[in-house]
């Protein structure tokens, strides 16, 4: 476009005329649909262009600004970015809705019938996804200068289909029309490489060469700040190969797939969110899709820096210009592909290069569950990415000396304890200067290697001996194995239901090595349960990461059966990982939790042997919500109630003023505004579940949601039970008793189980299943619906969340890191029953105790409870034996639910022993529940706890979040155009 038609589009008229005229130019010369109609689907996408022309005014704008004033800009990393739609959340940034609503009227459409044609943008799972995408809404909102970049996927997550058999996945399709809001960037690419080998150069630096080379493009979305010109980016990737890389010889000779065997390898990197990692090709995918996104992403940023920088580069100001936040460990590889980046093509010192990137990077953490915390296979890293793997020895190698000058060497067992936790390479060899601190006598000189071992009485084999300091199990719990602890890859777990080689052993029953050929058989043959679990590789994480099912098997066996017994000497060692997780803290120059309990636990116990080292790192930065798409856009109706009652629509921007609405909290005139816009909600919601599910749902009833993730320690296991406790009273009561104790009740779940876990599938079954018992019940009419949305998604969020009145974040106490959906609830008036887990327990202080339904074990009694109920100390309340019978009586039909509710019986043993203890909280919380029924009856109550939850979530919001990163962390500055 020359420069004065661009002039001309600047000042163009943004009434509902122009904009008329701007969408049909639209769709008349950037069609994507024949020209006979003006079908919806058409008018979306034309009406998308044309927001989209506004929006490029201002991208370019804000792009050429930060450029020319070369100030330090935040770059955000993140594996996902899960938007929703795109089309009212951005006209409404611009404070258009109202004009693009009367145009679209004039061409005979309504707004709301065309927003939605739009699908959801299918770049993410869950609350670490929706976290990313409200953290770029607020850097756009505040002005801040900062990026995302993430990948493009083709296909998504999967597309969720409920069906007589529970979950059944497709794969999504929001790409197969295009997309409107992104822009192809052809001219911005990078090489990305994996596999090959290293060799030194004449200069003496080392170079990566060879292997597989691909091509990652860029693929721009604008990010538009609310009430601002700034217009950020969001860059995402998509991998490809050259032309010529197609075989054309072996094409014409018939071998097609040989000869896109290439490109195939290549696109496929950003086909899937999170692929499956069971097999060794699933893990290969995977790494290659961390790898991209960070190298493609640093080679874009130094790009930037040197075009920045004119011809004068001053690379040890790099940190004083670029700030790379790595949202969870996902992107880990920034730090040696920075440090690859600064020696080997920069020319820079080892010594330089670790300074430069300890300063520019840091790390945000969304778990507290040692086991998953992300691993990977030292053996497949190094031939996929060789020259990585040198950086992380010797940053292995650094970190090692740097324990041994803090703690020094007299204490020898305290130094073993410290380098066994916080060593980025695990299950290595110490070197030989420091293992020779850990020399004892030998006591045994009749094991074959010489080594000295001990196990129970007598001695193990070197190859399986492990020092009894470091009994290594992936939930970081102690076992025992005889009197002393058997090495990570042999032991059993009594505690926990996820160890690292899915290899199960039983304690010694005689001392070695009188029967050796007996216990090797007992250490080294498959048994019969075969309870394979997590390999140690990445489990997947969304506002926090997933346990993979532990039902299916996560390890190919590599021992033939009964054959070690055979082995002279018997060599099977644990399996040599990198610790990612390790290696960000290591890396970075923060650390951060996302709610003051998890910052906490990170401290206390995840990291601290790290906190102790290194207190200055670790930092607490409470997640938070936008308010724009979470309460202003998604809930006009108790927006418009919120300003009227304020006396200003500020709060949108300064959430703060929201507390003001405590001062009417008793009045009776916003009560009755305040039910009558939930009611509105409500009533959209009951045509919307009829359309998505076939049930008939009452408006006048509770509205009880649970939509997340589906997953074990988010507990919507606890939450079905409850409700097949409910109704199961409710059977046993005359008509009158029923509705004098119930309050009638619409239970919706919504969330995705990943599609190898097992349990979790489970689980979607039984709540199904309990669904279409009860919905048909004419017993219990009205008085109780239970209902599954199908693909849940943030679209559905949107209209779910302001109709809630009870919201349940009921996870195990000490296992969710923080949580948004809480905060989205509260904000929209909804009122919260839950543990004192993640964010609740700041909700429960900002709203009020009285305000927030309380139940459960506390974090800090976890750990004893799961000891006493090894010991067989545990007696469940006679009312959850009773839920459990009645779901086994067959009263939801015929499917067997034995494996699902197995879990939860037995004292320990894998896939035993209610790990998540929901037969410990039931009680607590089928009497909370009660309480629930009670206070709904006052709906005056009712209505002013209501009131109090969103006068109370003002602390909520990511505009605040984003501050306290960009003070605290990043040490970037609003920068406002003009």
């Amino acid at each position: 476009m020359i420069s004065g038609d661009l002039e001309i589009l600047r000042s163009f008229p943004l009434e509902a005329a122009s904009i008329a005229s701007s969408i049909q130019y639209h769709a008349e010369f950037t069609p994507l649909f024949s020209p006979e109609n003006f079908e919806s689907p058409k008018a979306f996408f034309a009406t998308a262009q044309s927001v989209r022309d506004a929006l490029i005014i201002n991208w370019n704008a804000t792009y050429d600004f930060h450029e020319k004033m070369n100030v330090k800009q935040a770059y955000y990393l993140s594996m996902e970015f899960l938007q929703g739609r795109a089309l009212l959340n951005a006209i409404g940034n611009l404070k258009l809705t109202g004009e693009y609503a009367e145009a679209l009227e004039k061409l005979g459409h309504t707004l709301e019938s065309v927003a939605s044609q739009e699908p959801d943008a299918a770049l993410g799972n869950g609350g670490l996804g929706r976290l990313a995408s409200c953290f770029l809404d607020s850097l756009a909102t505040l002005n801040y200068p900062a990026w995302g970049y993430g990948l493009r996927y083709k296909y998504g997550l999967f597309k969720q289909l409920i069906t007589k058999d529970g979950q059944e996945e497709v794969a999504e399709n929001w790409l197969e029309i295009g997309n409107p809001w992104e822009i192809a960037r052809n001219d911005v690419s990078y090489p990305v490489k994996f596999y090959g080998k290293v060799v030194t150069r004449s200069d003496g630096k080392r170079s990566w060469i060879g292997g597989e080379d691909i091509v990652a493009v860029a693929h721009d979305v604008p990010i538009p700040g609310y009430q601002t010109k700034t217009t950020i980016n969001l860059r995402l990737w998509s991998t490809k190969v050259p032309s010529d890389q197609l075989d054309l010889f072996a094409f014409n000779a018939g071998e097609h797939t040989k000869a896109c065997e290439a490109q195939a390898n290549a696109e496929k990197i950003c086909y899937i969110l999170y692929p499956g990692d069971e097999s060794e090709e699933g893990k290969i995918l995977r790494l290659k899709q961390q790898y991209t996104l960070c190298s493609a992403s640093l080679q874009d940023i130094i790009s930037r820096f040197e075009r920045r920088s004119g011809g004068n580069v001053k690379w040890e100001e790099l940190p004083d210009k670029v700030a790379v936040q790595m949202n969870d460990t996902h992107p880990t590889l920034c730090i040696p592909e920075l440090m690859r980046t600064l020696m080997d093509l920069k020319g820079m010192s080892w010594e330089e290069a670790w300074k430069i990137t300890q300063r520019t990077v840091a790390y945000t953490n969304h778990t507290v569950l040692p086991e998953a915390l992300e691993k990977w296979s030292y053996d497949l890293m190094q031939r996929l990415l060789p020259r990585h793997v040198e950086i992380i020895e010797m940053i292995d190698e650094q970190l090692v000396g740097d324990i041994i000058s803090e703690y020094g060497t007299s204490n020898p067992e305290v130094l073993e304890k410290k380098l066994a936790a916080m060593r980025i390479l695990e299950n290595f060899d110490l070197p030989a200067s420091v293992a020779k601190l850990f020399a004892k006598p030998k006591e045994s000189p009749i094991v074959e290697t010489g080594e000295e071992v001990e196990a129970c009485d007598e001695a193990l084999p070197a190859s399986v001996a492990k020092p009894k300091e470091s009994p290594i199990v992936e939930t970081g719990e102690e076992v025992e194995a005889c009197d002393e602890a058997l090495p990570a890859s042999v032991a059993k777990p009594k505690e926990s239901p996820i160890v690292e080689t899915g290899e199960e052993v039983e304690a010694c029953d005689e001392a070695l090595p009188a029967p050796v050929a007996k216990l090797f058989a007992k250490l080294f043959t498959k048994p019969k349960e075969s309870p394979i679990v997590e390999t140690g590789e990445e489990v997947e994480a969304c506002d926090e990461a997933t346990i993979t099912d532990k039902d299916e098997p996560a390890l190919k066996e590599t021992q033939e059966e009964n054959k070690a017994v055979n082995l002279e000497p018997v060599s099977i060692p644990p399996p040599k990982m990198v610790r990612m997780a390790n290696l960000c803290v290591v890396g970075g120059h923060a650390v951060n939790g996302v709610a003051e309990i998890h910052s906490e636990i990170v401290k206390e116990e995840v990291f601290n042997d790290f906190f102790q080292l290194w207190p200055e790192k670790f930092q607490n930065k409470t997640n938070g919500v936008t308010p724009r798409r979470w309460i202003h856009f998604c809930n006009p109706d108790l927006s418009a109630v919120i300003t009227k009652w304020i006396g200003t629509n500020d709060w949108v921007l300064k959430t703060e003023k929201l507390a003001e609405l405590r001062k009417f909290a008793d009045s009776e005139d916003l009560h009755i505004e305040w039910r009558a816009a939930k009611r509105s909600n409500k009533t959209k919601v009951a045509s919307f579940l009829k359309q998505k599910t076939g049930y008939s749902v009452n408006p006048d009833a509770m509205f009880d949601i649970q939509i997340k993730r589906i997953h074990e320690y988010k507990r919507q296991l606890l939450n079905i039970l409850g409700i097949v406790y409910r109704y199961k009273k409710m059977k046993e009561m005359t008509a009158a008793e029923k509705e004098a104790k119930f309050v009638p009740r619409v239970c919706i779940f919504g969330g995705k189980a990943f599609s190898t876990y097992v349990q979790a599938k489970r689980i979607v079954k039984l709540i199904t299943d309990v669904g279409a018992t009860i919905n048909h019940d004419p017993d219990i009419g009205d008085l109780l619906k239970v209902v599954f949305l199908p693909d849940y998604n943030v679209s559905a969020a949107e209209l779910l969340i302001p109709a809630s009145e009870l919201s349940q974040h009921i996870s195990t106490a000490g296992m969710e890191a923080s949580g948004t959906s809480n905060m989205k609830f509260a904000m929209n008036g909804c009122v919260l029953i839950g543990t004192l887990d993640g964010a609740n327990v700041e909700i429960r202080e900002e709203v009020g105790e009285d305000n927030f339904f309380l139940f459960g074990a506390r974090a800090h009694e976890i750990a004893q409870l799961r000891k006493e109920r090894a010991a067989g100390k545990f007696v469940a309340d006679e009312r959850f034996e009773e839920v459990k019978e009645f779901v086994k009586s067959g009263a939801f039909g015929g499917n067997n639910y034995d494996e699902l509710l197995g879990a939860l019986e037995g004292n320990e043993g894998f896939g035993r022993g209610d790990y998540f203890l929901v037969g410990k909280d039931f009680p607590s919380y089928i009497e909370c529940q009660e309480k629930v029924d009670d206070a709904y009856q006052n709906q005056k109550r009712w209505t002013k706890m209501s009131i109090l939850n969103t006068a109370g979530s003002y602390k909520f919001s990511s505009d605040r979040t984003i501050h306290e990163y960009a003070n605290d962390i990043w040490n970037i500055e609003p920068l406002q155009i003009n």
